[in-house]
């Protein structure tokens, strides 16, 4: 016998984007990898893996985190939501259209999760100043400089939010 000790399989009941599942993993895996991997949400990306980047955020209990540094366990039972979870194609978050009409993103590989961070805040401030939105994603990397445009975008979608 090897001194290495397998991960145990467990079937861990999540709450992803509003639906009921469950996934056969060892409960300490990241987060992100569930997601990405066995539930086929790809939104969400690998950035640091560290915790510190922004690229994976996700919503837990309406609390952005980052998904790559928390264990699936800490995600049991309580409500994910990922940015697929936020609109549709066809009916896009208000924080979506905005960053499209505001063009508040390039590569885009940062954007799911600075669109988390945003739905954040807006849950917990309909109208944030725009220093409480720049303190907000300062958390999140960004290498292509649309921050500006981003911050606009999210006081916009603030605005249309609140005139809802």
């Amino acid at each position: 016998m090897s001194g290495t000790s397998k991960a145990m399989a467990e079937r861990v009941k999540l709450r992803v984007n509003g639906a009921e599942t469950a996934v056969e993993a060892d409960p300490a895996s990241p987060l992100l990898g569930v997601l990405r991997e066995t539930l086929g949400l790809t939104g969400s990306r690998f950035g640091c893996g560290a915790g510190l980047c922004g690229a994976c955020f996700v919503l837990i209990d309406g609390h952005a985190v980052p998904s790559c540094d928390t264990p699936l366990w800490a995600a049991a039972g309580k409500e994910v939501t990922t940015v697929e979870g936020l609109g549709t194609p066809e009916h896009p978050h208000p924080l979506q259209q905005a960053f499209i009409d505001e063009q508040a993103m390039q590569c885009g590989y940062c954007v799911s999760g600075i669109l988390m961070s945003a739905a954040a805040l807006l849950r917990r401030n309909a109208d944030p100043s725009e220093a409480e939105v720049r303190e907000v994603l300062d958390r999140n990397l960004c290498r292509c400089g649309a921050h500006n445009r981003m911050v606009r975008a999210v006081l916009k979608a603030a605005r249309e939010m609140g005139a809802a």
